[in-house]
């Protein structure tokens, strides 16, 4: 059976709407084949979820708001997330577009250049349109083919070669126009030998259903360092689909840090394309399921680079009647000798209607390699929680205990200290606690 996709608007009013923007003949195009290719691709197969059940077409229609001069005029849903940031390095979108970009000055001076992504392609087009949908393409199937038509506002970050940054660059992402079409798209190049932390929050306001359909695409190049930490913590009306994608090249390396903290169905997919030798990919994955929500993650890593190496972690937690599909896919191609492609996944359930699956594999095309996994679902250990009670402990107490604990592998990683104290306030919301 396959699925129509409805499009979201049509082929003269994403060419108007491309020219509104002074958008170059390039990219119009690009946008139009694409939307010729949503029309004509399937959705994504999910593991053991039928993703055209889901609520994802609603769009919407590009709505961008007014920028804002300083922090003091952001929306008082995020204020908390971008207070004492004046000095920092900072982009604010809110629905269809950005509202507020800041770079430090002392970045600016190392040729850092960070920005919205559709000024990114008036000022540095031939660097953003080397790279822009060849990670994350748009013939995989309708989701991003949708994307590559509609995206908006988004992030562009380069990092030159040789430099070194060393504080986090920040980005907030909010949705809280029903009728506001929010696909942010986020690029970043990280040249030759630098290496940079980025890390941003999507966050949303309302109540009508929204589908948020986004993409990040990064590009380690030789010796490069690029660690990326996010929050998804948006509401129960909000379907979210993000794909995640990075090309590593040569003894660069990449870390992955993800707290999917949803509140409404989800679908991720975090893919690693170890390209060059001695390349490296660090996942790290914390979730939390509360109410009916239908959630879909998978972590990848593609050993192509002979020496390559490979971790990823994924912890979730299921509450009430949340389910969940933990998908872990470590391909080792042939060539790719001396490789190295280890997964753990791990699901504890606090209720008997919580579901969660976890499914590790292995697919190996090469023989002088080493490659492992392990997988886990269970309940609450009831022996820990005994023990930690007769010490004097309350049951509640004990619980959270033992669930944090379960968590801390994650969120111990988080670059920041106050996005640390964010994703715990965040997890003991999602917990009841």
């Amino acid at each position: 059976m396959t699925t129509q996709t409805i499009l979201p608007v049509n082929a003269e009013g994403l060419r108007q709407l491309s020219e509104q923007r002074q958008e170059p003949t390039w990219l119009t195009e690009n946008r139009l084949k694409a939307l010729e290719l949503a029309a004509t691709l399937e959705l994504p197969k999910l593991e053991k979820m039928r993703i055209e059940r889901w609520d994802i077409q609603n769009y919407g229609s590009s709505k961008e708001s007014g920028s804002i001069a300083s922090l003091a005029e952001a929306p008082a849903s995020i204020q908390e997330l971008v207070k004492d940031q004046e000095s920092g390095s900072l982009i604010i979108q809110r629905n269809s577009g950005v509202v507020y970009t800041k770079l430090s000055s002392e970045l600016a001076a190392q040729g850092v250049i960070f920005t919205d992504l559709q000024t990114a392609i008036k000022e540095h087009g031939d660097l953003v349109k080397a790279h822009l949908h060849t990670a994350v393409t748009a013939d995989e199937h309708s989701v991003s083919a949708l994307h590559a038509a509609l995206w908006n506002g988004g992030v562009f970050l380069y990092v030159p070669k040789n430099v070194e940054v060393s504080s986090p660059l920040q980005a907030v992402l909010l949705t809280d126009n029903e009728e506001a079409t929010f696909a942010p798209h986020v690029l970043i190049i990280a040249d030759t030998n630098s290496s940079v932390t980025y890390v941003d929050n999507y966050v949303s306001e309302g109540s009508k259903a929204v589908t948020h359909n986004g993409a990040v695409e990064i590009f380690a190049k030789s010796g490069a360092k690029v660690r990326y930490a996010t929050i998804h913590q948006m509401g129960t009306n909000v379907t979210d689909l993000s794909y995640r994608r990075a090309i590593v090249d040569n003894d660069a390396s990449m870390e992955w840090i993800v707290g999917e903290m949803n509140n409404g169905d989800t679908m991720s997919d975090t893919h690693s394309v170890l390209k060059g030798n001695g390349s490296t990919s660090d996942s790290k994955i914390i979730a939390v399921g509360s109410g009916s929500q239908k959630l879909n993650y998978t972590t990848r890593a593609n050993h192509f680079g002979k020496s390559s190496e490979s971790q990823m972690i994924t912890r979730a937690v299921m509450r009430e009647e949340a389910q969940a599909i933990i998908n872990g896919i470590t391909k080792i191609e042939h060539g790719a000798t001396k490789s190295d492609g280890q997964q753990t996944e791990k699901v504890l359930m606090l209720s008997p209607k919580a579901r969660g699956d976890a499914n590790p594999i292995l697919l190996i095309d090469e023989d002088d390699v080493k490659a492992g996994h392990a997988a886990s679902v269970g309940q609450v250990n009831q022996e820990q929680i005994y023990y930690l009670m007769s010490r004097g402990i309350s049951r509640e107490v004990a619980e959270s205990l033992i669930i944090y604990g379960f968590l801390a592998p994650v969120v111990s990683q988080i670059p920041l200290e106050s996005l640390q104290k964010q994703l715990q306030a965040v997890i003991e919301g999602k917990l009841g606690q």
